[in-house]
C-alpha cells in the first residue's frame, strides 16, 4: 500500500495514524520536534498525548519535510491557527493532485477563513476532504466504536477517504456540504466551552441542556447564512459532535471551561490542559463572523464578552435569560440541498 503522511503528532493525529497503521498502511507522522520523534520511534508510545497506547509498527515519526515523494494522501491534524504556517512549509514538497484530509476544527483568527479556504489559498492543486464528527482521540485509539463523516465537494474524493478509514469499529459516512461540516465542527467547541463553564460554576443539567439546544440553533443559523444545508447540523458533524464535546471529560474545550467556571482565566485554563483549546480562539472568530453576516448569536456573544472583555458569568447569564421573548420554532433548518461538484 502507498505511504500516507500525517501532519501533527498530537492525540488526534496519532490516533488516526495508528488506526491506519493497524489497517496495514505505512504512515509517516510529521512533528516539529525531532527528539520527540526519535523517542516515539524507539518506545512505540506517544507519552505526551496517548501514554497508554502501544503504536503500530507501521508508524514512523519524523521532523523532516522530504517525506512527501509519491504520497497522494496527506492528513492534517495541525491546530487551526498553525495550519497556514505549516501549509506554506510543505507546499513545494507535496505531489500535485494529492488529497489533503483535514482533521482540525476551527476558524482562522483575523481572516475568519475555514480550513478548506486556507488549503485553497496555500495548496492550490490539492483535493480536499474534511473528516469530522463525535470522535475523541482517546476512544479511537482504544478501538471503541466511532462514527464520523467525510466531506468533500467531490464524491470520488469523499468515497475514497471513506474507504481509507472504514473499519468494523470506525464507520464513515459521506457528505458534500463542506461548509456545514466545517462550521459545525468549529462552533461546537464554543458551546462546549460554555457547557464546561456552567459545570465549573455549579449550574445544573437544566442549564447545560438549554445551552446545548440553543447553541445548536446558533450553529445552524450561521452555517445556513454562509451557504450550508441545515440538514448537516442534524448529523454527525453538528448535533453529534456537539453532544460528545459538551458532555465528555475527554473534551479539552469542556475541561477548559470547567476551569474557567471555577475562576481561572482562559490562559490559565489552556496552560492547565496542556493542549490547544480551539474553542477559545474560535469564539473570537465566530463573534466577528456573526457581525459580518448579521446573524444573532447570543451565546457566542456572551462567551466572547467573558473571555475577551472580562465580563462576569452572572452578567452573561442575566443577559441571556432576560432577552426579549421569542417563539421557539424559528425557521432555521432549510431544505437546501448541497450537490457534489463531480
Amino acid at each position: 500500500m502507498k505511504d500516507i503522511v500525517v501532519l501533527g503528532g498530537g492525540s488526534w493525529g496519532t490516533a488516526i495514524a495508528n488506526l491506519l497503521g493497524n489497517k496495514g498502511y505505512r504512515v509517516t507522522i510529521w512533528l516539529r520536534d525531532e527528539m520527540q520523534a526519535k523517542e516515539i520511534n524507539k518506545t512505540r508510545v506517544n507519552k505526551k498525548y496517548l501514554p497508554d497506547i502501544e503504536l503500530s509498527e507501521n508508524l514512523n515519526f519524523t521532523s523532516k519535510l522530504d517525506i512527501f515523494e509519491g504520497v497522494d494522501i496527506i492528513i492534517s491534524a495541525i491546530p487551526t491557527q498553525s495550519c497556514r504556517e505549516v501549509f506554506k512549509k510543505i507546499k513545494n514538497f507535496v505531489e500535485k493532485d494529492a488529497i489533503i484530509v483535514n482533521l482540525s476544527k476551527g476558524l482562522e483568527i483575523g481572516t475568519l477563513y475555514r480550513i478548506s479556504e486556507i488549503v485553497e489559498q496555500e495548496l492550490k492543486d490539492l483535493r480536499y476532504c474534511v473528516l469530522s464528527g463525535p470522535s475523541h482521540a482517546e476512544e479511537v485509539a482504544k478501538d471503541l466504536p466511532t462514527t464520523v463523516v467525510a466531506s468533500s465537494k467531490s464524491r470520488e474524493v469523499a468515497e475514497r477517504i471513506q474507504d481509507l478509514f472504514m473499519t468494523n469499529r470506525f464507520r464513515v459516512y459521506t457528505n458534500p456540504d463542506v461548509i456545514g461540516v466545517e462550521i459545525g465542527g468549529a462552533l461546537k467547541n464554543i458551546i462546549a466551552l460554555g457547557a464546561g463553564i456552567t459545570d465549573g460554576y455549579g449550574y445544573g443539567d437544566n442549564t447545560k441542556a438549554a445551552l446545548m439546544s440553543r447553541g445548536f440553533i446558533e450553529m445552524a443559523k450561521l452555517g445556513i447564512k454562509m451557504g450550508a444545508s441545515g440538514a448537516t447540523f442534524s448529523g454527525l458533524s453538528g448535533i453529534g459532535d456537539l453532544i460528545v464535546t459538551c458532555t465528555s471529560i475527554h473534551s479539552r474545550n469542556r475541561r477548559a471551561g470547567i476551569l474557567m467556571g471555577k475562576g481561572h482565566t482562559s490562559k490559565e485554563a489552556t496552560e492547565e490542559i496542556g493542549m490547544v483549546v480551539e474553542g477559545i480562539k474560535t469564539t473570537k472568530a465566530a463573534y466577528e463572523i456573526s457581525k459580518k453576516y448579521g446573524v444573532e448569536m447570543p451565546i457566542t456573544t456572551e462567551l466572547y464578552k467573558m473571555i475577551f472583555e472580562d465580563n462576569p458569568l452572572d452578567d452573561a447569564v442575566y443577559s441571556l435569560m432576560s432577552r426579549s421573548k421569542k417563539h421557539e420554532l424559528e425557521e432555521i433548518l432549510n431544505n437546501k440541498t448541497i450537490e457534489w461538484d463531480k
